[in-house]
């Protein structure tokens, strides 16, 4: 039978397409602005795209490590989440409170019943109770930590327009909702996908896999400390959360790029993908310095608008970029290749450059702005063909199930 989740990341990648598209010709100033869509085109990246590759492949990844059987499809799920997205989408831009709420809740409860799948899925499994321990090769912890940090983001995210947060005592909401999603949530998540998917597509371990554990717990507590920082408003929690967490992808990081070194071949355009991701968490890290100390000619406000546009284009999205075709490949038996190319990569890196440009380059603002958006535009165009092309002309199985 078809697996939903594959028909459905492709609706939100042609949207996300035509998100971008409406981006660039806003700030060409061609088409009139509109309140909500700069978030509601970040959503269908994070709950659409990712998300829904997320939810897809935990579970199958999850019993192929702990020898298990694979799951049954779980339509409870599938239905909830896309529901509540789909009210998200239509909620947000109108600022209609029933709306969000009902998605929030939706969202909220099919990521409750996954995280509880995935916790269950050890008994009767062949693998011994340490097996994470004796074998760091197991997602299975960053998966459950991403999903609680995402049960957070989805309350406050929710809660942002019912009033919640003056109740919660939180100093900077916003981020706080973002900081659990892109610290918790997504760099939780990607960081098991690594693990459990970077010896069958690189054909090599990675370089030190007793580290991951001390990386996982790194993460988790770093993630913890960038939360806490806007909730409470003090530096004592986010600079302990930011050295934990940026060591810890930094360490990830050479665990990948290491086993690669001197080997051109495994050098492909789904690999850069992969590694050169990561730089778009450091850039807006880099700035924040200067943001706090005030430092003239750099606007604070033009970063905090703009750094999260290239957060989710440059990492998010580009990370999905090498990981949604692999998984299509992988379940059609077609390759185990990974996604992406270089007209992709350079065009979605390059998008990123142009969208920091228009921060520092006022008079150029507009312009820059909407050519970074044009960019992103354009390599989506490769990574649909490269799933269009994969597409069966029978029913799809499950990724990973080989």
């Amino acid at each position: 039978m078809t697996n939903p989740y594959i028909y459905t990341i492709l609706i939100y990648l042609f949207l996300a397409i035509f998100g971008a598209l409406d981006a660039a010709l806003v700030s060409y100033e061609l088409l009139p602005w509109v309140n909500g869509l700069r978030w509601m085109r970040v959503h269908l990246i994070t709950l659409g795209i990712l998300t829904q590759l997320i939810f897809a492949l935990m579970p199958v990844l999850v019993a192929k490590r702990l020898k298990q059987p694979k799951q049954k499809f779980r339509w409870d799920i599938w239905l909830m989440l896309n529901m509540g997205i789909l009210a998200l989408l239509y909620g947000i831009p109108l600022m209609n409170f029933a709306a969000i709420f009902t998605g929030g809740t939706l969202v909220f409860t099919a990521a409750t019943v996954l995280g509880l799948q995935l916790h269950r899925m050890r008994k009767n499994s062949g693998v011994p109770a340490d097996a994470e321990q004796t074998d760091p090769h197991i997602g299975r912890k960053f998966y459950i930590s991403g999903l609680s940090y995402f049960l957070l983001g989805i309350i406050i995210g929710t809660g942002l327009w019912m009033g919640w947060p003056a109740m919660l005592r939180m100093m900077v909401p916003i981020e706080v909702h973002i900081h659990a999603n892109n610290w918790g949530l997504m760099s939780l998540v990607f960081a098991g996908l690594l693990v459990d998917i970077y010896p069958k597509a690189a054909g090599r371990s990675l370089a030190w896999p007793r580290s991951i554990t001390p990386i996982f717990w790194m993460m988790t507590f770093g993630a913890l400390g960038l939360v806490l920082g806007p909730w409470t408003g003090s530096l004592f929690f986010t600079v302990p959360g930011l050295i934990l967490h940026i060591s810890a992808t930094v360490w990830l990081l050479a665990n990948v790029i290491k086993p690669l070194k001197g080997d051109r071949k495994a050098w492909t355009p789904g690999m850069w993908h992969l590694t050169t991701a990561y730089f778009w968490i450091l850039a807006p890290i880099s700035m924040a310095p200067f943001v706090i100390l005030g430092v003239p000619g750099i606007s604070g406000a033009g970063v905090e608008a703009s750094a999260p546009q290239a957060l989710i284009y440059g990492w998010v999205l580009q990370f999905g970029y090498a990981l949604v075709p692999y998984f299509f490949r992988r379940a059609l038996h077609t390759g185990q290749e990974l996604g992406g190319t270089w007209f992709s990569l350079w065009t979605i890196n390059l998008g990123g450059a142009f969208l920091w440009a228009s921060i520092f380059i006022e008079p150029l603002s507009g312009l820059l702005h909407g050519t970074a958006y044009l960019l992103w535009a354009l390599s989506f165009l490769p990574i649909a063909k490269q799933i269009w092309q994969a597409l069966p002309k029978e029913a799809v199985k499950d990724p990973v199930t080989q």
